[in-house]
């Protein structure tokens, strides 16, 4: 067993994810490859400066433009947008995949309610596959609500909205484009290359799951709510039992971090960068291309797995609730708070929106997590530098920085050139 500090957990954690020690990546190229490093790359719908899965891409890849993600999936079909908790994955993996979209067909693991919707929509689901063999591509925006059976689902307040849900995660059909963030759906054969419409066997498949929560993670409890465990592997005692085979392996490794109760695992691969890592070493393959997060803050996306769901809290002591499913008045920052990121800790946060009719990006506030930031010059050039990318990058000519407080923050973002 390997034991850590907490400075070297984080780091791994950040370097398997491409953030620290800077970007590594560059151009639409460097998105596939920092999708594929990331394992996962979570989306959401919501687009209020810009979407959280495009400021991730941008806080690892030099000249990363919005929807380039897109292209990726739907023009060059190099990754697949698939489940409940909706990720861009790579379509090499689809095998695996197409396992756990049969599991979940079944009735066998995964969400019971998608096993459900076969019998409650059956009508629905035959007809969907009839006009998508008709047509081609279909969008849930092409059945008017006054021709539909209504319902009173998450998923969908009409029947072919459900059906087309059903079809896609038991793997009838893939997201053939989106057009305004909706799905438009074609059958699997018109999207998936036909080498890989298959299914790999039960245990490649189960250790696929167990190895790719690991990397995403960078260090990893295989805790009952991952891939692994949570019914999208085998069930629990053949995964535990093959987990057992990799540690003997060397394909796992256990990890105790100091002051953390829970003992962690993480890739054999992962363990000569560990090493590094436990010695002030920075590995060879993380070299930044340009500058460092010490010259240069980054903007954490909301969803961002090195901060999301408590994670902040555990690596950075710092408390990140994404707040904009809160009640205005129980926000305690903003709507669209972002961390960030300097050198490899959590140093501040700041809401922010921006006004396209003007083109301005408008800094609605900022929170330091150490008010001796204010009169930092690193920070000060650090943070001005990872602005002018930020507000580069969303495409604003105007930046409204009047409402940062600290004024040799304010005065460096107030002078950044666009």
């Amino acid at each position: 067993m390997l034991t850590i500090n907490i400075d070297t957990a984080r780091r791994l954690i950040l370097g398997k994810q491409g953030l620290w020690p800077g970007r590594r990546w560059r151009d639409i190229e460097g998105a596939e490859q920092a999708i594929r490093t990331m394992e996962y790359l979570q989306l959401d719908p919501l687009n209020i400066i810009t979407r959280s899965q495009d400021i991730q891409l941008h806080s690892r890849v030099i000249n990363y433009q919005p929807g380039m993600w897109e292209d990726l999936a739907y023009q060059q079909r190099r990754f697949f947008d698939w489940g409940g908790w909706l990720a861009v994955r790579p379509m090499d993996e689809l095998p695996y995949w197409r396992v756990i979209m049969r599991r979940e067909r079944d009735g066998n693991s995964g969400d019971l309610r998608i096993h459900r919707m076969a019998a409650e929509h059956a009508d629905a689901i035959d007809e969907m596959r009839t006009i998508l063999r008709e047509r081609g591509t279909v969008s849930n925006r092409d059945f008017a609500m006054a021709t539909r059976t209504r319902t009173q689902h998450y998923r969908g307040r009409k029947d072919s909205a459900l059906a087309l849900y059903y079809l896609w995660r038991i793997g009838e059909v893939m997201t053939h484009h989106r057009e305004k963030f909706e799905r438009v759906y074609a059958l699997t054969e018109m999207v998936a290359p036909a080498h890989l419409m298959r299914e790999s066997g039960e245990a490649e498949t189960v250790r696929f799951l167990i190895s790719k929560d690991v990397s995403f993670l960078g260090l990893s409890r295989l805790s009952r709510t991952s891939d692994a465990f949570h019914g999208r592997g085998s069930p629990d005692r053949s995964a535990k039992q093959l987990l057992e085979t990799m540690l003997a392996n060397g394909d796992l490794i256990e990890v105790r971090v100091e002051g953390w109760k829970t003992l962690y695992y993480a890739l054999g691969s992962d363990a000569e960068r560990l090493y590094d890592l436990n010695a002030g070493r920075i590995p060879k393959d993380w070299t930044p291309l340009a500058t460092t997060t010490t010259e240069e803050v980054l903007f954490l996306a909301p969803l961002d797995p090195v901060s999301a769901r408590g994670r902040a809290r555990t690596l950075f002591d710092f408390d990140y609730v994404w707040e904009v499913y809160k009640p205005e008045h129980q926000r305690k920052f903003g709507y669209y708070t972002l961390p960030i990121l300097w050198g490899d800790r959590l140093v501040a946060r700041f809401d922010s929106k921006f006004d396209r009719k003007t083109d301005t990006f408008i800094i609605l506030g900022l929170w330091l997590e150490d008010e001796a930031l204010s009169n930092n010059e690193a920070f000060a050039e650090a943070f001005a530098c990872g602005l002018a990318r930020f507000v580069r990058f969303l495409g604003a000519n105007k930046l409204d920085a009047t409402a940062i407080r600290e004024p040799l923050l304010r005065q460096r973002a107030s002078f950044i050139e666009l």
